[in-house]
């Protein structure tokens, strides 16, 4: 490979390219009108406009890249994530247009998008999952009878889907045709698919992941997991790995059943395998998401890979160098998503201009960002401003790095999840590890976080005030250099 387009934009299209261009490799930055000034265009050796700001306009018009590729004599394309990555017809077309798709093959991708068929395929493997229906349902009727034997509450949850689009809780019979309505009809606007299935809701579960990498010669690895427990809208917003509640044994197995799904569907690349797990340790297969995850930076600083690395390596016919008893745990790493968004208002998009904007530099501190001081965050794409990532020989060290690094990252001109983040930190039930994915639900006090930014407000005025009463005690001549 001599030349790599990034079809994606923002921090993981810069992250993504800075390891290509380690590997003394060409990059090829794509961009929307709103997008051409932004630090990945500038970053590229190479850069293509590529139509208006909405995404389906410029980033999801896969034929458009394609052809604007091969003008640049590109030899493959890594998808990042989000908008094509988990597309396979992009990814067919990628193959059958003479370059390399940087991540699993289209029929891979193809089954695992289809939750349906993904349960069908893992089924064979007799690893453990939710109780529920293997096929598609519209019928109000079939769906009662479905839930009434399966037992309330009830998840239901789009075919296509993802990214809690499509998903509805059920907790009695008579809410059971509202939402189904509500489900099929998400499910249709977000994925052009209105297939749903049903269920069983646990309760109070953990949503636990674990990282695979699969090369082209039969050889997949796990690279342990990853907690991703902390979620709002049911969208992950902290993730740590390892998790705080798994022993070795457990690990081992579950990463042994991470294996055997990307084994169902002869898996090449990086993916990860979702877990549900319910307070007594059991544990379900959720899905498997056919791309590089936005947390895959907690799993490098514990295994010490760099996993866009290994992909390329994979997508160009290596083998994979590792063995899985040579991998070991390396202390911990905790993740925190610095979206513009209002935790004290259910976490709405909080869009406009970073007037300030300064990341925290320090050991064991990383930064995965897309803007700089004075760019706007623009409406039509995710608002994730970066990604903050923490290291510590141990959870608590993580913790408290994370704590200072929130500290000393400054933004202005947009609300940011930053607080949400310190507030977590500071909880007792993360600090304990005894949490769930209802965390937001059970411990999250606005009023709490409330006070805390008037407590923050008051030390910065003090501080602002002695300073002033000591610049007044300065010595000051005329027309001479301050003296202090």
């Amino acid at each position: 490979m001599k030349k790599i387009l990034v079809a994606n934009r923002g921090e993981i299209a810069l992250r993504i390219m800075k390891t290509i261009k380690r590997m003394g490799i060409g990059t090829v930055a794509v961009y929307s009108t709103i997008d051409r000034n932004a630090p990945h265009v500038k970053f590229a050796d190479e850069a293509i406009h590529i139509g208006d700001n909405p995404s389906n306009r410029s980033y999801l018009l896969g034929d458009h890249i394609i052809s604007e590729a091969k003008k640049l004599k590109v030899d493959a394309i890594h998808p990042g994530y989000g908008f094509l990555s988990e597309n396979a017809a992009f990814a067919a077309a990628v193959e059958k247009n003479k370059m390399i798709f940087i991540g699993p093959e289209a029929a891979s991708i193809s089954m695992m998008g289809d939750k349906l068929a993904a349960k069908k395929a893992v089924k064979e493997y007799n690893i453990p999952m939710v109780p529920g229906t293997d096929k598609a349902l519209t019928d109000p009727d079939k769906a009662k009878a479905l839930a009434l034997d399966i037992g309330y509450p009830i998840l239901i949850k789009a075919a296509a889907g993802g990214g809690g689009k499509g998903m509805r809780v059920v907790k009695k019979p008579e809410d059971l045709d509202e939402q189904l309505k509500r489900a099929i009809s998400e499910a249709l606007s977000s994925f052009g698919d209105g297939s749903v299935f049903i269920e069983k809701y646990i309760s109070s579960p953990r949503h636990i992941e674990f990282q695979v990498l699969a090369d082209t010669h039969g050889k997949v690895l796990h690279l342990f997991e990853r907690e991703c427990s902390i979620q709002r809208r049911h969208q992950k917003i902290v993730e740590e790995a390892p998790s705080a509640i798994l022993g070795s044994e457990l690990r081992a197995k579950m990463g042994e059943a991470a294996i055997k799904v990307a084994r169902s569907c002869n898996y090449r690349g990086a993916g990860t395998v979702e877990f549900l797990m319910d307070e007594d340790l059991n544990f379900y297969f959720l899905e498997m998401n056919t791309r590089l995850q936005v947390e895959h930076p907690v799993t490098e600083y514990i295994t010490g890979l760099d996993l866009v690395e290994e992909q390329i390596k994979i997508a160009r016919g290596e083998k994979l160098n590792l063995e899985q008893n040579e991998l070991n745990l390396q202390g911990h790493a905790l993740e925190l998503r610095v979206y513009a968004e209002d935790p004290l208002h259910d976490f709405l998009p909080n869009m406009g201009t970073l007037s300030k904007y300064k990341v925290p530099v320090g050991e064991h501190i990383r930064v995965d960002d897309g803007y700089e001081e004075g760019m706007e965050i623009p409406i039509h794409y995710d608002p994730m401003i970066s990604k903050l990532i923490t290291y510590g020989k141990d959870r608590d060290e993580a913790i408290q790095n994370m704590i200072q690094a929130i500290d000393n990252y400054i933004i202005e001109g947009v609300t940011t999840t930053l607080s949400f983040g310190k507030y977590v930190c500071r909880h007792h039930a993360f600090q304990s590890g005894n949490f769930d994915t209802h965390f937001i639900e059970k411990h999250y006090d606005t009023e709490a976080l409330k006070e805390a930014f008037e407590k923050e407000a008051q030390v910065a005025g003090l501080l602002a005030l002695k300073l002033y009463l000591k610049d007044r005690t300065i010595l000051r001549l005329p027309n001479e250099p301050q003296i202090q």
